[in-house]
């Protein structure tokens, strides 16, 4: 994670200061629970928690520590102990490391989604607000990149509302797993720590209880939350990579907002370059390149290893800065997303007619013609106008095995736009609900 892809609400999500204060509120209440069962002092629980919810841990003391050691939660808890004194003998007590660890871990997740959930929300609030302003704004639709038949803007963009409304369930399910606690002492078995410390941790921590942690949490949890940022990263591709093509120049039906005294090339004064989305693509590749490295992690040794470790430390931060980053900067994109319909229309009309083709092969068949002599008969007329040679409509009405079968007024019937937009409000109320 680097400061230019990054916003300080999750970047602090995994500073080391945030880090050892959940390590901390872990053991504080393990050890409360821990008294409460009468398995340690309630005066040590109490001193814990006096000394240390008011204690800023020295980072760099840790790190010190850490460096002689060689073992993170060791440190962090020489450190507790230099801060409450005697009583932190009772700090850990029946505990593994990996049950402060791993519940630390899915607790920055769990803090991590509820902010992509907000980005999320964020985004989709935009996505609706341009899809109705452009509910019937007339566009083409391609298929390989050509032209196929009339869309509206509007529908390109409530397909992405759907779609990261989709992402949103999906990150809420993802959220839902991963948040889950593990206080069960070495190899998961509760022989040192009563099963109801982790309860009473995993409830005050906003957890529920992993059923089964041998010594950690299981890593498909985790795979299946990074699995879930990498999809939202694709989406966020997809529509980034149609920004990128209607941006296009010889396209030019929706383009990035260029603000007064931007630059778009150190060469070229006259260049406006996509350079958000192009950067939002780039972005979505790293998001899923932690997707690989988190499936690996679920096949650990026996009960426990840490080849986990190094990758999770990695790719917690990463994705999760990586990914919110990416969701303003897109939200920010359809915000001031610039939008041309005159150039929609023109590109529209630039074929001549041949969007229509469809309805007039339809009609064909509705008159009597079999479909493959009715293809035959559109696609006769359909060529020449790719070459510059006529517009599709006077080339139909001049044919006369078309003129035979379709009068003039029903051949222009069949290029009326107003017609591929019918149902646009029951696609609508199919992504927006009735109330829209």
């Amino acid at each position: 994670m680097i400061p230019r892809y990054s916003r300080p609400e999750m970047v602090a999500i995994w500073s080391p200061e945030t880090k050892f204060r959940i390590w901390f509120e872990i053991e504080a209440h393990a050890t409360t629970a821990l008294a409460e069962l009468g398995y340690v002092p309630r005066e040590a629980a109490a001193k814990v928690w006096e000394l240390g919810a008011k204690a800023e841990f020295d980072v760099e003391r840790i790190d010190a520590i850490e460096r002689e050691v060689k073992h993170d939660v060791i440190a962090f808890l020489t450190h507790l102990a230099e801060i409450v004194g005697p009583e932190a003998r009772f700090v850990h007590q029946g505990m593994t490391s990996s049950d402060v660890l791993d519940t630390c871990l899915n607790v920055q997740l769990t803090r991590a989604a509820d902010l992509l959930l907000q980005d999320l929300d964020n985004l989709l609030a935009a996505l609706k607000r341009r899809a109705f302003e452009h509910k019937m704004t007339p566009t083409i639709g391609r298929s390989h990149g050509i032209h196929a038949e009339p869309t509206t803007f509007g529908l390109k963009l409530a397909q992405a509302y759907a779609e990261f409304e989709r992402a949103k369930l999906r990150l809420i399910a993802a959220q839902r797993e991963v948040a889950t606690c593990a206080i069960s002492g070495a190899v998961g078995t509760f022989a040192n720590i009563d099963p109801r410390v982790e309860e009473y941790v995993a409830e005050q921590m906003g957890l529920s209880v992993e059923p089964v942690s041998t010594q950690v949490i299981p890593r498909d949890r985790h795979a299946m939350f990074f699995a879930t940022l990498g999809v939202i990263a694709s989406s966020i591709e997809r529509l980034a990579t149609e920004i990128r093509h209607l941006q296009r120049s010889e396209v030019l039906e929706a383009e990035e907002y260029f603000s007064e005294g931007q630059k778009g090339s150190s060469a070229m004064p006259h260049k406006r370059n996509p350079v958000l989305t192009e950067n939002l693509t780039g972005l979505s590749r790293m998001v899923r390149a932690y997707v690989v490295p988190a499936l690996e992690n679920v096949a650990l040794w026996h009960e426990r290893d840490i080849s986990h470790s190094s990758v999770e430390r990695m790719i917690g931060p990463d994705a999760t800065v990586t990914l919110d980053f990416a969701l303003a900067r897109l939200t920010g994109v359809i915000d001031r997303l610039l939008v041309y319909p005159e150039n929609m229309q023109r590109n529209l009309d630039r074929l001549g007619g041949l969007v229509h083709s469809q309805r007039v092969l339809l009609a064909l068949t509705q008159e009597g013609v079999s479909r493959e002599d009715a293809y035959r008969l559109v696609q006769r007329n359909a060529m020449p106008v790719w070459r510059g040679e006529g517009e599709f409509l006077d080339l139909l009405k001049k044919d006369p095995e078309v003129s035979s079968k379709l009068s003039n007024e029903e051949l222009e019937a069949c290029f009326d736009l107003a017609y591929h937009f019918k149902h646009v409000d029951t696609i609508f109320r199919r992504v927006f609900g009735a109330a829209q």
